[in-house]
């Protein structure tokens, strides 16, 4: 569970005693016994998880976290830095003060603040400190301290450790002396680890970057008081990234629970095999996201799943982290997170007003259970909007549109039969011919950018193998992968690229029990209506919050517009046209949904 929801970053601190208080209600119903948390929340949490406990049969356990400032670390590419350790090891003591329900904290920015007085300790099974450890920090530290050789402490101490370990189990040593010297108490700890610094090699890696350094848990051991806690190592573990999970003969090719391959499984049971103690899965899941950032070769991608595809691979992967009996798997996430960013999007919208709206294209906004868009329009196919600006009326033909937090919505009514075809044209730059063009027929759709308004022809073009023309429509895609080799075979590994301008006829009607949430239009000859939706960032937007949108793309893709309307256009029988106007918004519109894979992971931990 994160610290963000619409209209706040996680440093904000902006989740209320009641969405905490509900929230333990739903995951408690959805069967599940723990929640880990990355840093201090605010008091709220605390109480009502206190409360939860004290008035259910069931128990909700908490695996704490520490937050370090991943910033300084990339900066200095050193732990050791004396302005890091003290922030660090304050940030611990505060946290082992907070869930002992002794803790004043006064209000810094980024941090939550108030009066801890509900001590949660019997129900925090264990500490999971720190980051995902940036490899070249990793790295650096090893050649900056050739000669540091191992540490010696109360608690932990190592044995061939590298710098990192050697920081880590010093980290450890202090939290574990503090809470023992304060409280009297003690419980397992972990470190977070992915599987870009685990201790395994991987030759078929293209990235270097993905295979430099390693984090290796079985490095630090525990002794005197501390051998009765123990500790586990904890990794987050995704079925599609980094690439040599696709690659690797071994772990493609590898038989999983169900007898069907499954890279996943193969890669789990080399990780478990490579430790001597327990192991956590501590992320793991997929996105429920129009857009997405990278391929799996079963389907298993970053992305373009919906809500059901999101719980059933979901389940999938628990299923293989239970078969390798691993000591557990924490779904990521809890809640959808707006304020958040991908590699393939992040250079085409405004960063400081991620939080202000929701973005389709953008998966990492989308691997929660819980979704928060309001779906403003319910397309399928009635035509029953509870609002609309209508733009033109021609001999009976309507064209009409709306908007929310995340699409923006039309709708095209005939007089009386449909045509095979509805081509729509939407101008979004002031004194410009057309920059889209949306074809929709029976089952199909296209949408396509005009050349010199295509942000991925501007930022791939160099990696295309053919030359387009920027006066003419071009599909609208997302980048997947670069051009890479493959060092252990020499293998050259193309430019990946997705059409996510592919339009999908469905019902994008939540309550409606045919509901895909990839649905992008519906087409109704019953009713003679065309109704479609359309994600911001699709159109080029950057902020719709504040009708901020790409500006011209030469010589730089920075430049930014801010538009009063947009205008749409249909040419069928009579030419429909006009201009969509909407207001700016601060704090954003949102409404809380249990996705579809809420209940299918709820079957699953039921069992």
């Amino acid at each position: 569970m994160g610290m963000a929801k619409p209209g706040t970053f996680p440093g904000d601190a902006g989740i209320s005693r009641e969405e905490y208080r509900r929230w333990f209600e739903q995951i408690a119903e959805m069967n599940a016994n723990t929640i880990r948390v990355y840093t201090i929340h605010p008091p709220a949490f605390y109480e009502e998880l206190l409360r939860f406990n004290e008035s259910h049969e069931e128990t909700l356990y908490i695996m704490h976290g520490v937050w370090i400032d991943e910033e300084p670390l990339e900066e200095t590419l050193d732990a050791f830095t004396s302005e890091i350790v003290e922030t660090f090891q304050a940030e611990m003591q505060d946290a082992v003060d907070v869930i002992h329900g002794n803790a004043e904290l006064p209000e810094r920015p980024g941090h939550a603040s108030g009066s801890y007085e509900a001590d949660i300790s019997p129900y925090v099974t264990s500490w999971v400190i720190g980051i995902e450890w940036y490899p070249f920090m990793v790295e650096h530290m090893l050649e900056e301290y050739p000669e540091l050789g191992d540490y010696d402490g109360t608690y932990t101490h190592t044995e061939n450790a590298d710098p990192i370990e050697y920081w880590l189990a010093e980290q450890l040593d202090v939290l574990f002396a503090y809470e023992a010297d304060t409280y009297a108490s003690m419980r397992p700890f972990s470190f977070t680890n992915w599987v870009t610094t685990d201790v395994l090699d991987q030759p078929a890696e293209p990235s270097e970057q993905e295979d430099m350094a390693s984090v290796n848990a079985d490095a630090i051991h525990v002794r005197g008081a501390a051998e009765e806690t123990g500790q586990f190592a904890s990794y987050h573990v995704y079925p599609y990234y980094p690439d040599f999970l696709n690659l690797e003969e071994d772990y493609v090719n590898y038989e999983g629970y169900d007898g069907e391959p499954s890279n996943y499984a193969g890669y789990l049971n080399d990780l478990k095999e490579a430790h001597d103690m327990p192991v956590l899965i501590a992320e793991f899941g997929v996105p429920a996201s129009r857009g997405n950032t990278h391929s799996n070769p079963y389907g298993w991608d970053q992305g373009n799943h919906s809500e059901v595809d999101q719980g059933e691979i979901n389940a999938h992967l628990f299923r293989e982290i239970r078969d390798q009996e691993f000591l557990g798997g924490l779904i990521f996430t809890w809640q959808d997170e707006w304020f958040k960013r991908t590699w393939n999007t992040m250079d085409y919208d405004n960063p400081d007003r991620r939080p202000f709206w929701s973005n389709a294209q953008t998966n990492e906004q989308q691997f929660g259970l819980l979704s928060f868009d309001t779906h403003a329009v319910r397309i399928d196919g009635s035509g029953e909007w509870e609002d609309e600006t209508i733009l033109s009326e021609v001999d009976g033909e309507q064209l009409a549109a709306f908007h929310d937090e995340r699409y923006l919505y039309f709708r095209y009514e005939a007089e009386g039969e449909l045509p095979e075809e509805v081509v729509l044209y939407v101008e979004v730059r002031p004194d410009t011919d057309d920059d889209f063009r949306i074809t929709l027929r029976p089952g199909e759709g296209v949408m396509e950018v005009i050349g010199d308004y295509d942000t991925f022809y501007y930022h791939y073009n160099e990696e295309l193998e053919e030359t387009e023309d920027p006066d003419a429509f071009h599909p609208i895609r997302l980048a997947l992968n670069r051009e890479q080799i493959r060092p252990d075979t020499g293998e050259v590994l193309p430019f990946e690229y997705e059409e996510t301008g592919t339009l999908q006829e469905g019902i994008g009607d939540p309550d409606d029990e045919a509901y895909d949430a990839l649905t992008d239009f519906a087409w109704s000859e019953e009713n003679g209506l065309v109704e479609l939706r359309i994600p911001w960032m699709m159109l080029n937007a950057k902020d719709p919050s504040q009708r901020e949108f790409m500006g011209e793309l030469e010589p730089a893709m920075d430049q930014s517009i801010f538009i009063e309307d947009i205008g749409l256009r249909v040419e069928q029988g009579s030419s429909l046209s006009g201009r969509y106007a909407w207001e700016t918004w601060g704090e954003p519109p949102s409404e809380e949904r249990l996705k579809q894979s809420y209940g299918i992971i709820q079957e699953l931990f039921s069992e």
